[in-house]
Protein backbone atom coordinates (compact mmCIF):
# COMPACT_ATOMS: atom_id res chain seq x y z
CA UNK A 1 0.00 0.00 0.00
CA UNK A 2 1.60 3.51 -1.00
CA UNK A 3 0.43 6.44 1.24
CA UNK A 4 -0.10 9.12 -0.53
CA UNK A 5 -0.56 12.98 0.85
CA UNK A 6 -2.09 14.25 -2.40
CA UNK A 7 -2.72 14.43 -5.99
CA UNK A 8 -0.74 16.64 -8.20
CA UNK A 9 -2.92 18.50 -10.57
CA UNK A 10 -1.08 20.72 -13.58
CA UNK A 11 -2.77 24.05 -14.38
CA UNK A 12 -1.73 25.43 -17.11
CA UNK A 13 -1.84 29.36 -18.18
CA UNK A 14 -1.79 30.09 -22.03
CA UNK A 15 -1.51 33.64 -21.92
CA UNK A 16 1.92 33.43 -20.26
CA UNK A 17 2.82 30.45 -21.17
CA UNK A 18 3.84 29.08 -17.88
CA UNK A 19 2.47 25.98 -16.09
CA UNK A 20 2.16 25.71 -12.59
CA UNK A 21 1.93 22.58 -10.11
CA UNK A 22 -0.53 22.63 -7.53
CA UNK A 23 -1.15 19.94 -4.77
CA UNK A 24 -4.73 18.99 -3.91
CA UNK A 25 -4.39 17.24 -0.50
CA UNK A 26 -6.50 14.06 0.18
CA UNK A 27 -5.13 12.19 2.92
CA UNK A 28 -5.76 8.91 2.62
CA UNK A 29 -4.27 5.20 1.86
CA UNK A 30 -3.97 3.98 -2.05
CA UNK A 31 -3.95 0.73 -2.90
CA UNK A 32 -3.82 -1.03 -7.06
CA UNK A 33 -2.94 -3.51 -9.29
CA UNK A 34 -2.76 -7.18 -7.98
CA UNK A 35 -2.78 -6.26 -4.50
CA UNK A 36 -6.13 -5.09 -4.62
CA UNK A 37 -7.60 -8.15 -6.46
CA UNK A 38 -5.62 -10.48 -4.35
CA UNK A 39 -7.19 -8.60 -1.07
CA UNK A 40 -10.81 -8.77 -2.72
CA UNK A 41 -10.56 -12.50 -3.80
CA UNK A 42 -9.22 -13.19 -0.08
CA UNK A 43 -12.26 -11.31 1.24
CA UNK A 44 -14.37 -13.16 -0.55
CA UNK A 45 -12.95 -16.40 -0.19
CA UNK A 46 -13.15 -15.54 3.62
CA UNK A 47 -16.93 -15.32 3.56
CA UNK A 48 -17.52 -18.59 1.31
CA UNK A 49 -15.59 -20.62 4.18
CA UNK A 50 -17.74 -19.34 6.80
CA UNK A 51 -21.17 -20.62 4.66
CA UNK A 52 -19.31 -23.59 3.01
CA UNK A 53 -19.78 -25.99 5.88
CA UNK A 54 -23.61 -25.67 6.06
CA UNK A 55 -24.17 -26.49 2.07
CA UNK A 56 -25.98 -29.69 1.69
CA UNK A 57 -28.44 -31.61 3.35
CA UNK A 58 -25.75 -33.04 6.22
CA UNK A 59 -24.53 -29.48 6.19
CA UNK A 60 -24.02 -28.06 9.85
CA UNK A 61 -25.60 -25.39 11.82
CA UNK A 62 -24.43 -22.01 12.98
CA UNK A 63 -24.66 -20.30 16.20
CA UNK A 64 -24.63 -15.81 15.87
CA UNK A 65 -25.02 -14.34 19.01
CA UNK A 66 -25.15 -10.50 18.57
CA UNK A 67 -24.04 -7.83 20.71
CA UNK A 68 -27.08 -7.88 22.92
CA UNK A 69 -26.80 -11.32 23.60
CA UNK A 70 -29.23 -12.44 21.11
CA UNK A 71 -28.80 -16.11 19.97
CA UNK A 72 -29.57 -17.26 16.39
CA UNK A 73 -29.11 -20.95 15.05
CA UNK A 74 -28.90 -21.31 11.07
CA UNK A 75 -28.08 -22.63 8.43
CA UNK A 76 -29.52 -20.22 5.73
CA UNK A 77 -26.91 -18.38 3.77
CA UNK A 78 -28.53 -15.44 3.48
CA UNK A 79 -29.15 -14.95 7.32
CA UNK A 80 -25.88 -16.31 8.60
CA UNK A 81 -24.26 -12.91 6.09
CA UNK A 82 -27.13 -10.56 7.16
CA UNK A 83 -26.42 -11.12 10.57
CA UNK A 84 -22.47 -10.91 10.45
CA UNK A 85 -21.13 -7.32 10.42
CA UNK A 86 -18.82 -7.15 7.33
CA UNK A 87 -16.32 -4.03 6.87
CA UNK A 88 -14.53 -4.95 3.32
CA UNK A 89 -16.29 -3.43 0.48
CA UNK A 90 -15.89 -6.97 -1.50
CA UNK A 91 -16.67 -9.13 1.25
CA UNK A 92 -19.98 -6.76 1.48
CA UNK A 93 -20.73 -7.22 -2.57
CA UNK A 94 -20.80 -11.23 -1.61
CA UNK A 95 -23.27 -10.28 1.34
CA UNK A 96 -25.93 -8.41 -1.51
CA UNK A 97 -25.30 -11.37 -3.70
CA UNK A 98 -27.28 -13.61 -0.80
CA UNK A 99 -29.69 -11.07 -0.23
CA UNK A 100 -30.26 -10.34 -3.89
CA UNK A 101 -30.95 -14.05 -3.70
CA UNK A 102 -33.39 -14.76 -1.17
CA UNK A 103 -35.54 -12.34 -2.41
CA UNK A 104 -35.24 -12.94 -5.95
CA UNK A 105 -35.72 -16.83 -5.74
CA UNK A 106 -35.99 -17.61 -1.62
CA UNK A 107 -33.47 -20.21 -1.93
CA UNK A 108 -29.47 -21.62 -3.01
CA UNK A 109 -28.45 -18.17 -1.13
CA UNK A 110 -25.32 -20.53 -0.01
CA UNK A 111 -24.50 -22.31 -3.22
CA UNK A 112 -24.31 -18.02 -5.14
CA UNK A 113 -22.18 -17.08 -2.37
CA UNK A 114 -19.45 -20.37 -2.84
CA UNK A 115 -19.45 -20.05 -6.67
CA UNK A 116 -18.74 -16.55 -6.37
CA UNK A 117 -16.31 -16.80 -4.07
CA UNK A 118 -14.64 -19.54 -6.46
CA UNK A 119 -15.06 -17.76 -9.86
CA UNK A 120 -12.85 -15.18 -8.01
CA UNK A 121 -10.08 -17.63 -6.64
CA UNK A 122 -9.99 -18.94 -9.99
CA UNK A 123 -9.67 -15.44 -11.99
CA UNK A 124 -6.60 -14.50 -9.35
CA UNK A 125 -4.77 -17.42 -10.82
CA UNK A 126 -5.34 -16.21 -14.12
CA UNK A 127 -4.00 -12.91 -13.16
CA UNK A 128 -0.65 -14.11 -11.63
CA UNK A 129 -0.20 -15.43 -15.06
CA UNK A 130 -0.61 -12.66 -16.88
CA UNK A 131 -3.81 -12.64 -18.22
CA UNK A 132 -5.81 -9.55 -18.72
CA UNK A 133 -8.94 -9.28 -16.50
CA UNK A 134 -10.74 -7.69 -19.45
CA UNK A 135 -10.65 -11.11 -21.23
CA UNK A 136 -11.44 -13.29 -17.83
CA UNK A 137 -14.67 -10.75 -17.72
CA UNK A 138 -15.59 -11.22 -21.23
CA UNK A 139 -14.91 -15.25 -20.96
CA UNK A 140 -17.09 -15.78 -17.86
CA UNK A 141 -19.65 -13.91 -19.43
CA UNK A 142 -19.56 -16.23 -22.61
CA UNK A 143 -19.50 -19.30 -20.31
CA UNK A 144 -22.64 -18.35 -18.20
CA UNK A 145 -24.55 -17.45 -21.18
CA UNK A 146 -23.73 -21.00 -22.72
CA UNK A 147 -24.19 -22.58 -19.20
CA UNK A 148 -27.67 -21.30 -18.80
CA UNK A 149 -28.63 -22.08 -22.60
CA UNK A 150 -27.51 -25.60 -21.89
CA UNK A 151 -29.51 -26.19 -18.77
CA UNK A 152 -32.65 -24.41 -20.41
CA UNK A 153 -31.72 -27.16 -23.16
CA UNK A 154 -30.52 -29.89 -21.88
CA UNK A 155 -31.55 -30.24 -18.22
CA UNK A 156 -35.08 -28.58 -17.52
CA UNK A 157 -37.61 -30.94 -16.76
CA UNK A 158 -41.40 -29.67 -17.11
CA UNK A 159 -43.36 -30.27 -14.18
CA UNK A 160 -46.52 -31.81 -15.64
CA UNK A 161 -43.76 -34.47 -17.16
CA UNK A 162 -43.25 -35.98 -13.19
CA UNK A 163 -46.85 -35.06 -11.84
CA UNK A 164 -47.89 -34.47 -8.11
CA UNK A 165 -45.22 -35.55 -6.40
CA UNK A 166 -42.80 -33.14 -8.32
CA UNK A 167 -44.00 -30.17 -5.77
CA UNK A 168 -43.24 -32.58 -2.83
CA UNK A 169 -40.43 -33.55 -4.06
CA UNK A 170 -38.97 -30.51 -4.95
CA UNK A 171 -40.05 -28.82 -0.95
CA UNK A 172 -38.21 -32.06 0.07
CA UNK A 173 -35.14 -31.08 -1.71
CA UNK A 174 -35.42 -27.43 -0.33
CA UNK A 175 -35.77 -29.06 3.33
CA UNK A 176 -33.41 -31.73 3.93
CA UNK A 177 -30.47 -29.29 4.52
CA UNK A 178 -32.61 -27.48 7.23
CA UNK A 179 -33.45 -28.30 10.47
CA UNK A 180 -36.56 -29.95 9.92
CA UNK A 181 -34.98 -32.42 7.61
CA UNK A 182 -35.79 -35.78 9.49
CA UNK A 183 -39.62 -34.86 9.24
CA UNK A 184 -39.54 -33.39 6.20
CA UNK A 185 -42.24 -35.78 4.52
CA UNK A 186 -44.71 -34.04 7.06
CA UNK A 187 -43.34 -30.40 6.08
CA UNK A 188 -43.17 -30.64 2.50
CA UNK A 189 -47.33 -31.41 2.78
CA UNK A 190 -47.93 -28.78 4.75
CA UNK A 191 -45.96 -26.35 2.37
CA UNK A 192 -47.37 -28.07 -1.01
CA UNK A 193 -51.10 -28.02 0.49
CA UNK A 194 -50.34 -24.08 1.50
CA UNK A 195 -49.39 -23.05 -2.00
CA UNK A 196 -51.89 -25.17 -3.65
CA UNK A 197 -54.31 -23.10 -1.35
CA UNK A 198 -53.32 -20.16 -2.25
CA UNK A 199 -52.22 -20.46 -6.33
CA UNK A 200 -54.50 -18.40 -8.79
CA UNK A 201 -54.79 -18.09 -12.50
CA UNK A 202 -54.01 -14.63 -13.23
CA UNK A 203 -56.09 -12.74 -16.47
CA UNK A 204 -53.10 -13.13 -18.75
CA UNK A 205 -53.51 -17.45 -17.91
CA UNK A 206 -50.84 -17.52 -15.66
CA UNK A 207 -50.52 -19.46 -12.61
CA UNK A 208 -49.21 -17.30 -9.48
CA UNK A 209 -49.07 -18.13 -5.76
CA UNK A 210 -48.65 -15.42 -3.65
CA UNK A 211 -46.68 -16.80 -0.40
CA UNK A 212 -47.03 -13.59 1.12
CA UNK A 213 -50.50 -14.06 1.68
CA UNK A 214 -49.46 -17.38 3.42
CA UNK A 215 -49.20 -16.24 7.70
CA UNK A 216 -46.32 -18.46 9.27
CA UNK A 217 -47.38 -18.27 12.96
CA UNK A 218 -44.91 -19.43 15.91
CA UNK A 219 -45.72 -20.91 19.00
CA UNK A 220 -43.31 -22.88 21.34
CA UNK A 221 -44.14 -26.01 22.87
CA UNK A 222 -45.50 -29.38 22.14
CA UNK A 223 -43.36 -31.16 19.15
CA UNK A 224 -42.76 -30.36 15.61
CA UNK A 225 -45.16 -32.63 14.18
CA UNK A 226 -47.86 -30.93 16.03
CA UNK A 227 -47.29 -28.02 13.59
CA UNK A 228 -50.72 -27.28 11.56
CA UNK A 229 -52.12 -25.87 8.58
CA UNK A 230 -55.11 -23.36 8.59
CA UNK A 231 -57.35 -23.20 5.80
CA UNK A 232 -57.94 -19.64 6.13
CA UNK A 233 -55.99 -16.11 7.53
CA UNK A 234 -55.39 -16.89 11.00
CA UNK A 235 -54.49 -13.65 13.55
CA UNK A 236 -52.96 -13.94 16.52
CA UNK A 237 -55.20 -11.74 18.06
CA UNK A 238 -58.51 -12.16 20.35
CA UNK A 239 -62.26 -10.36 20.60
CA UNK A 240 -61.77 -7.04 22.14
CA UNK A 241 -64.78 -8.47 25.31
CA UNK A 242 -66.02 -11.83 25.99
CA UNK A 243 -69.37 -10.39 25.31
CA UNK A 244 -69.00 -10.39 21.27
CA UNK A 245 -70.03 -13.38 19.77
CA UNK A 246 -66.93 -15.82 19.16
CA UNK A 247 -68.56 -16.79 15.36
CA UNK A 248 -69.80 -14.58 12.28
CA UNK A 249 -70.90 -16.02 9.05
CA UNK A 250 -70.99 -14.31 5.71
CA UNK A 251 -69.65 -11.55 7.89
CA UNK A 252 -68.27 -8.10 6.84
CA UNK A 253 -65.21 -6.99 7.57
CA UNK A 254 -63.84 -3.23 8.43
CA UNK A 255 -59.77 -3.02 8.42
CA UNK A 256 -59.41 0.62 10.14
CA UNK A 257 -55.76 1.96 10.70
CA UNK A 258 -56.72 4.44 13.63
CA UNK A 259 -57.57 4.05 17.50
CA UNK A 260 -61.47 3.64 18.44
CA UNK A 261 -60.77 5.58 21.64
CA UNK A 262 -62.13 9.02 23.77
CA UNK A 263 -61.25 11.60 21.89
CA UNK A 264 -58.94 13.87 23.58
CA UNK A 265 -57.93 17.55 23.01
CA UNK A 266 -54.08 18.23 21.60
CA UNK A 267 -51.73 19.29 23.22
CA UNK A 268 -51.51 23.35 23.65
CA UNK A 269 -55.67 23.48 23.63
CA UNK A 270 -57.02 25.04 26.19
CA UNK A 271 -61.27 25.97 26.62
CA UNK A 272 -61.85 28.59 28.84
CA UNK A 273 -65.45 28.53 30.08
CA UNK A 274 -67.63 30.48 32.08
CA UNK A 275 -70.11 27.82 33.52
CA UNK A 276 -69.27 24.39 35.30
CA UNK A 277 -72.00 22.93 33.25
CA UNK A 278 -70.77 23.93 29.94
CA UNK A 279 -67.40 21.80 30.67
CA UNK A 280 -69.57 18.47 31.04
CA UNK A 281 -70.67 19.07 27.66
CA UNK A 282 -66.78 19.23 26.74
CA UNK A 283 -66.78 15.80 27.82
CA UNK A 284 -69.64 14.65 26.70
CA UNK A 285 -68.85 15.42 22.89
CA UNK A 286 -65.51 13.96 23.39
CA UNK A 287 -67.01 11.15 23.93
CA UNK A 288 -69.86 11.47 21.02
CA UNK A 289 -66.65 12.41 18.49
CA UNK A 290 -65.90 8.48 18.68
CA UNK A 291 -69.18 7.72 18.87
CA UNK A 292 -70.60 8.88 15.88
CA UNK A 293 -67.26 6.93 14.16
CA UNK A 294 -67.94 3.61 15.24
CA UNK A 295 -72.00 4.06 14.31
CA UNK A 296 -70.53 5.47 10.89
CA UNK A 297 -68.31 2.61 10.88
CA UNK A 298 -71.46 0.29 12.06
CA UNK A 299 -74.18 1.65 9.56
CA UNK A 300 -72.44 0.66 6.48
CA UNK A 301 -73.07 -2.81 7.32
CA UNK A 302 -69.70 -3.97 9.18
CA UNK A 303 -70.00 -6.79 11.57
CA UNK A 304 -65.96 -7.49 12.13
CA UNK A 305 -63.99 -4.64 13.05
CA UNK A 306 -60.44 -5.02 12.96
CA UNK A 307 -58.17 -2.16 13.82
CA UNK A 308 -54.24 -1.49 14.16
CA UNK A 309 -54.74 0.99 17.30
CA UNK A 310 -57.24 0.09 20.95
CA UNK A 311 -60.56 0.24 21.44
CA UNK A 312 -61.13 1.76 24.99
CA UNK A 313 -63.93 0.17 27.51
CA UNK A 314 -66.61 2.59 26.34
CA UNK A 315 -66.35 2.18 22.72
CA UNK A 316 -66.46 -1.77 22.86
CA UNK A 317 -70.18 -1.14 24.59
CA UNK A 318 -71.03 -0.10 21.14
CA UNK A 319 -70.09 -3.13 19.32
CA UNK A 320 -71.37 -5.46 22.09
CA UNK A 321 -74.92 -4.17 21.52
CA UNK A 322 -74.73 -4.27 18.08
CA UNK A 323 -73.47 -8.29 18.02
CA UNK A 324 -70.48 -7.11 16.02
CA UNK A 325 -66.70 -8.62 16.45
CA UNK A 326 -63.98 -5.74 17.33
CA UNK A 327 -60.53 -6.97 17.17
CA UNK A 328 -57.90 -4.24 18.38
CA UNK A 329 -53.92 -3.94 18.31
CA UNK A 330 -53.75 -5.81 15.01
CA UNK A 331 -50.65 -6.03 13.44
CA UNK A 332 -50.68 -3.64 10.47
CA UNK A 333 -48.65 -6.00 8.04
CA UNK A 334 -51.64 -8.43 9.09
CA UNK A 335 -54.11 -6.59 8.70
CA UNK A 336 -52.69 -5.11 4.52
CA UNK A 337 -53.09 -8.94 3.67
CA UNK A 338 -56.51 -9.37 5.17
CA UNK A 339 -57.52 -6.51 2.87
CA UNK A 340 -56.03 -7.74 -0.06
CA UNK A 341 -57.61 -11.16 0.73
CA UNK A 342 -60.99 -9.76 1.73
CA UNK A 343 -61.09 -7.20 -0.78
CA UNK A 344 -61.92 -4.86 2.12
CA UNK A 345 -60.00 -1.01 1.59
CA UNK A 346 -57.56 -0.04 4.39
CA UNK A 347 -58.75 2.93 5.97
CA UNK A 348 -56.34 5.32 7.48
CA UNK A 349 -58.63 8.19 7.82
CA UNK A 350 -62.73 8.50 7.71
CA UNK A 351 -61.77 12.08 6.28
CA UNK A 352 -63.29 12.26 2.52
CA UNK A 353 -62.15 15.03 -0.15
CA UNK A 354 -65.50 17.21 0.41
CA UNK A 355 -63.85 17.75 4.08
CA UNK A 356 -66.51 15.31 6.24
CA UNK A 357 -65.90 12.35 7.45
CA UNK A 358 -67.87 8.94 6.02
CA UNK A 359 -67.31 5.40 6.01
CA UNK A 360 -68.69 3.59 2.84
CA UNK A 361 -70.03 0.03 2.15
CA UNK A 362 -67.66 -0.24 -0.45
CA UNK A 363 -64.50 -0.47 1.86
CA UNK A 364 -66.23 -3.71 3.23
CA UNK A 365 -64.63 -7.08 2.80
CA UNK A 366 -66.29 -10.16 2.87
CA UNK A 367 -65.57 -13.76 3.74
CA UNK A 368 -67.36 -17.67 4.57
CA UNK A 369 -66.81 -16.85 8.12
CA UNK A 370 -64.60 -15.21 10.92
CA UNK A 371 -64.22 -17.64 14.19
CA UNK A 372 -61.81 -17.77 17.41
CA UNK A 373 -61.22 -20.87 17.57
CA UNK A 374 -58.36 -22.38 20.37
CA UNK A 375 -55.52 -23.95 18.68
CA UNK A 376 -52.37 -25.59 20.55
CA UNK A 377 -52.41 -22.81 23.38
CA UNK A 378 -53.48 -19.71 22.34
CA UNK A 379 -56.83 -18.22 21.28
CA UNK A 380 -56.67 -17.71 17.69
CA UNK A 381 -58.95 -15.19 15.15
CA UNK A 382 -59.52 -17.56 11.58
CA UNK A 383 -60.68 -15.81 8.71
CA UNK A 384 -61.75 -18.46 6.55
CA UNK A 385 -62.96 -18.77 2.29
CA UNK A 386 -61.52 -15.03 2.03
CA UNK A 387 -63.47 -13.94 -1.27
CA UNK A 388 -60.93 -11.81 -3.18
CA UNK A 389 -58.15 -14.20 -3.09
CA UNK A 390 -57.63 -17.26 -1.31
CA UNK A 391 -55.30 -18.06 2.08
CA UNK A 392 -53.82 -19.95 4.23
CA UNK A 393 -51.77 -20.43 7.30
CA UNK A 394 -49.15 -22.38 8.78
CA UNK A 395 -49.19 -22.66 12.96
CA UNK A 396 -45.39 -23.94 14.00
CA UNK A 397 -44.55 -25.54 17.11
CA UNK A 398 -41.27 -26.48 18.50
CA UNK A 399 -39.22 -26.66 21.61
CA UNK A 400 -37.88 -23.20 21.63
CA UNK A 401 -37.78 -20.08 20.35
CA UNK A 402 -34.27 -20.38 18.63
CA UNK A 403 -35.80 -23.52 16.72
CA UNK A 404 -39.29 -22.25 16.02
CA UNK A 405 -37.18 -19.53 13.88
CA UNK A 406 -35.33 -21.56 12.22
CA UNK A 407 -38.34 -23.77 11.07
CA UNK A 408 -39.84 -20.83 10.27
CA UNK A 409 -36.85 -19.75 7.90
CA UNK A 410 -37.11 -23.18 6.19
CA UNK A 411 -40.61 -23.48 5.86
CA UNK A 412 -39.99 -20.21 3.38
CA UNK A 413 -37.46 -21.45 1.87
CA UNK A 414 -39.53 -24.56 1.08
CA UNK A 415 -42.51 -22.11 0.16
CA UNK A 416 -39.92 -20.27 -2.06
CA UNK A 417 -39.01 -23.23 -3.83
CA UNK A 418 -42.36 -24.41 -4.17
CA UNK A 419 -43.30 -21.47 -5.38
CA UNK A 420 -41.22 -20.86 -8.33
CA UNK A 421 -42.31 -24.62 -9.76
CA UNK A 422 -45.68 -23.92 -9.53
CA UNK A 423 -44.98 -20.06 -11.61
CA UNK A 424 -42.28 -21.56 -13.95
CA UNK A 425 -43.17 -25.33 -14.26
CA UNK A 426 -39.82 -26.08 -14.87
CA UNK A 427 -37.25 -27.98 -12.23
CA UNK A 428 -33.58 -29.55 -12.78
CA UNK A 429 -32.38 -32.64 -10.67
CA UNK A 430 -29.99 -31.51 -7.91
CA UNK A 431 -27.45 -32.95 -5.78
CA UNK A 432 -24.43 -31.80 -7.81
CA UNK A 433 -26.01 -33.17 -11.26
CA UNK A 434 -26.24 -29.96 -13.13
CA UNK A 435 -22.73 -27.97 -11.74
CA UNK A 436 -21.13 -31.62 -12.99
CA UNK A 437 -22.97 -31.79 -16.02
CA UNK A 438 -21.87 -28.02 -16.56
CA UNK A 439 -18.33 -28.24 -15.79
CA UNK A 440 -17.90 -31.17 -18.85
CA UNK A 441 -19.91 -29.31 -21.21
CA UNK A 442 -17.83 -25.63 -20.70
CA UNK A 443 -14.72 -27.68 -21.05
CA UNK A 444 -15.17 -29.26 -24.01
CA UNK A 445 -16.74 -25.58 -25.31
CA UNK A 446 -13.81 -24.26 -24.40
CA UNK A 447 -11.51 -26.64 -26.56
CA UNK A 448 -13.45 -25.34 -29.50
CA UNK A 449 -12.55 -21.95 -28.75
CA UNK A 450 -9.24 -20.28 -30.43
CA UNK A 451 -9.01 -17.40 -28.56
CA UNK A 452 -8.14 -16.04 -25.16
CA UNK A 453 -11.41 -16.68 -23.37
CA UNK A 454 -10.55 -20.39 -23.61
CA UNK A 455 -8.68 -20.44 -20.42
CA UNK A 456 -11.03 -18.24 -18.65
CA UNK A 457 -13.77 -20.56 -19.24
CA UNK A 458 -12.02 -23.84 -18.62
CA UNK A 459 -11.63 -21.87 -15.50
CA UNK A 460 -14.48 -21.42 -14.84
CA UNK A 461 -15.47 -24.88 -15.72
CA UNK A 462 -13.11 -26.03 -12.95
CA UNK A 463 -15.10 -23.36 -10.44
CA UNK A 464 -18.48 -25.15 -11.06
CA UNK A 465 -17.02 -28.73 -9.65
CA UNK A 466 -16.69 -26.64 -5.97
CA UNK A 467 -20.66 -27.28 -5.21
CA UNK A 468 -20.37 -30.74 -5.77
CA UNK A 469 -17.26 -31.01 -3.60
CA UNK A 470 -18.36 -29.20 -0.83
CA UNK A 471 -21.50 -31.49 -0.34
CA UNK A 472 -19.21 -34.41 -0.64
CA UNK A 473 -16.86 -33.08 2.35
CA UNK A 474 -19.63 -32.20 4.64
CA UNK A 475 -21.33 -35.36 3.85
CA UNK A 476 -17.35 -37.25 5.21
CA UNK A 477 -16.91 -38.57 2.18
CA UNK A 478 -14.42 -39.00 -0.15
CA UNK A 479 -14.85 -36.26 -2.48
CA UNK A 480 -11.77 -36.86 -4.99
CA UNK A 481 -13.48 -40.16 -5.69
CA UNK A 482 -16.87 -39.63 -5.77
CA UNK A 483 -16.62 -36.42 -7.81
CA UNK A 484 -14.51 -38.03 -10.18
CA UNK A 485 -17.35 -40.84 -10.44
CA UNK A 486 -19.90 -38.29 -11.37
CA UNK A 487 -17.74 -36.69 -13.87
CA UNK A 488 -17.31 -39.80 -15.92
CA UNK A 489 -20.75 -40.38 -15.74
CA UNK A 490 -21.74 -36.80 -17.08
CA UNK A 491 -18.68 -37.19 -19.68
CA UNK A 492 -20.50 -40.37 -21.12
CA UNK A 493 -23.33 -38.98 -21.40
CA UNK A 494 -22.27 -36.07 -23.50
CA UNK A 495 -20.32 -38.35 -25.91
CA UNK A 496 -22.35 -41.54 -26.41
CA UNK A 497 -25.89 -41.45 -27.68
CA UNK A 498 -26.47 -44.90 -25.57
CA UNK A 499 -25.65 -43.09 -22.47
CA UNK A 500 -27.81 -40.13 -22.65
CA UNK A 501 -29.67 -40.89 -19.61
CA UNK A 502 -26.61 -40.58 -17.42
CA UNK A 503 -27.22 -37.26 -17.58
CA UNK A 504 -29.89 -37.34 -14.52
CA UNK A 505 -27.15 -38.44 -12.79
CA UNK A 506 -26.47 -36.69 -9.08
CA UNK A 507 -24.86 -37.53 -5.65
CA UNK A 508 -26.73 -40.21 -2.82
CA UNK A 509 -24.77 -37.89 0.32
CA UNK A 510 -26.37 -40.96 2.47
CA UNK A 511 -24.75 -43.54 0.96
CA UNK A 512 -21.59 -41.97 -0.21
CA UNK A 513 -21.84 -42.85 -4.35
CA UNK A 514 -23.84 -41.69 -7.56
CA UNK A 515 -27.54 -42.21 -8.60
CA UNK A 516 -30.20 -41.07 -10.76
CA UNK A 517 -31.52 -38.57 -9.01
CA UNK A 518 -34.41 -37.95 -11.60
CA UNK A 519 -35.35 -40.72 -10.03
CA UNK A 520 -34.57 -40.51 -6.74
CA UNK A 521 -36.66 -37.24 -6.43
CA UNK A 522 -33.95 -34.81 -5.32
CA UNK A 523 -35.45 -31.87 -7.46
CA UNK A 524 -34.50 -28.01 -7.50
CA UNK A 525 -36.54 -25.08 -9.40
CA UNK A 526 -34.71 -24.55 -13.02
CA UNK A 527 -34.76 -20.87 -12.25
CA UNK A 528 -32.59 -21.26 -9.04
CA UNK A 529 -29.84 -22.78 -10.44
CA UNK A 530 -30.26 -19.72 -13.63
CA UNK A 531 -30.01 -16.98 -11.30
CA UNK A 532 -27.24 -18.45 -8.81
CA UNK A 533 -25.28 -18.59 -11.95
CA UNK A 534 -25.86 -15.03 -13.18
CA UNK A 535 -25.98 -13.40 -10.06
CA UNK A 536 -22.61 -15.39 -9.05
CA UNK A 537 -20.59 -14.27 -12.57
CA UNK A 538 -22.07 -10.79 -12.06
CA UNK A 539 -20.82 -10.45 -8.83
CA UNK A 540 -17.40 -12.10 -9.43
CA UNK A 541 -16.96 -9.81 -12.16
CA UNK A 542 -18.33 -6.50 -10.03
CA UNK A 543 -15.24 -7.43 -7.78
CA UNK A 544 -12.89 -7.95 -10.62
CA UNK A 545 -13.09 -4.91 -12.30
CA UNK A 546 -11.71 -3.02 -9.59
CA UNK A 547 -7.97 -2.47 -9.87
CA UNK A 548 -7.66 0.68 -7.45
CA UNK A 549 -8.82 1.47 -3.80
CA UNK A 550 -8.75 4.53 -2.20
CA UNK A 551 -9.22 4.68 1.08
CA UNK A 552 -9.80 8.13 2.44
CA UNK A 553 -8.99 8.34 6.70
CA UNK A 554 -11.29 9.42 8.94
CA UNK A 555 -11.19 13.20 10.68
CA UNK A 556 -10.17 12.78 13.87
CA UNK A 557 -12.19 14.60 16.58
CA UNK A 558 -9.44 17.21 18.04
CA UNK A 559 -8.67 18.30 14.63
CA UNK A 560 -11.95 18.05 12.27
CA UNK A 561 -9.61 19.46 9.53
Amino acid sequence: ASSFNGIKAVVSTQSTGMTTTQSISLFGDREKGESVRTQNMTAAVAIANIVKSSLGPVGLDKMLVDEVGDVTVTNDGATILKLLEVEHPAAKVLCELAQLQDEEVGDGTTSVVIIAAELLRAADELIKQKIHPTTIINGYKLACKESVKFIQENLAIGSAELGKNCLLNVAKTSMSSKIIGSDRDFFANIVVQCAEAVKFTNTKGDQKCPIKTINILKAHGKSTRESNLVKGYALNCTVGSQLMPKCIKNPKIACIDFSLQKSKMKMGIQVVVDDPEKLEAVRQREADITKEKIEMILNAGANVILTTGGIDDMCLKYFVDAGAMAVRRCKKEDLKRIARATGAAFVASLSNLEGEESFESAFLGSAEEVVQERICDDELILIKGTKAKPSASIILRGANDIYVDEMDRSVHDSLCAVKRVIESKSVVPGGGCVEAALSIYLENFATSLGSREQLAIAEFAQAMLVIPRTLVVNAAKDSTELVAKLRAFHNASQTIEAKRQFKWIGLDLENGKCRDNREAGVLEPEMSKIKSLKFATEAAITILRIDDMIKIYQPSKEDPN
